[in-house]
């Protein structure tokens, strides 16, 4: 069983889904070449994705060319379906620092063909994901830096603010279309300045009031 860490209640809640948005930062569209979405872009990943601080990104064989997405992630605490946009930080237990790893070379190469891309972000250890800090610790979680360091040089620097889809907006969307689990996790994008990894390289991703992660690439 897979779970994550509710701080300071010292609670761990099994993983069920983790529903991811692509695009939700305009910066990081254009930089991909893409278009900047009207609705929300959203993909999964599964459980077994996870790997936690101090653990070991793989990269698989089939991929030359991994790259880093540092994300303010969701926990959800209750069972929500169709949830008012009004209501839906209700649903939010905590805030966690996540790290979406994407097989840019496998996605690119899938897309083009219209075919279906998790082989590219679901991928054993493609989820890097911190403890998460109770929701009372987080005083706005639309004005949070979020940084991203490659071997101690700054890849990523953004703020939760210029995401286009906010959190309200992205779990009533969500939970339209999939009923909301207690431990389930919501993956809210990335800002621009993703870029590759390799073996060898030391991550560390750091949200401001919420916490930081470090991981391995091997």
């Amino acid at each position: 069983m897979i779970t994550v860490r509710l701080q300071e209640s010292n609670r761990n809640f099994p993983v069920g889904k983790i529903l991811c948005l692509g695009r939700n930062y305009a910066e990081h569209a254009r930089e991909l070449g893409n278009e900047v979405p009207e609705e929300p872009v959203v993909f999964l990943k599964p459980a077994t994705s996870i790997i936690r601080a101090g653990e070991a990104v793989v990269i698989p064989a089939y991929s030359s060319q991994c790259q880093h997405e540092v994300e303010l992630a969701m926990l959800i605490g209750r069972f929500g379906k169709n949830i008012a946009r009004q209501d839906a930080l209700k649903y939010v237990a905590g805030y966690g620092v996540a790290i979406d790893m994407t097989l840019r070379d496998v996605q690119t190469r899938l897309k083009k063909k219209g075919l279906p891309w998790e082989i590219a972000k679901g991928f054993d250890t493609s989820c890097p994901v911190s403890d998460f800090a109770p929701c009372a610790r987080v005083s706005d979680p639309h004005n949070l830096a979020l940084r991203l360091w490659v071997n101690g040089e700054l890849r990523q620097d953004g703020n939760t603010s210029r995401m286009i889809h906010r959190l309200p907006d992205i779990i009533a969307y969500l939970s339209g279309i999939f009923t909301l689990e207690e431990g389930d996790l919501i993956l809210t994008g990335t800002p621009a300045g993703v870029g590759e990894v390799v073996g060898g390289d030391k991550l560390r991703a750091e949200i401001e009031q919420v916490g930081s992660l470090e991981v391995v690439v091997q």
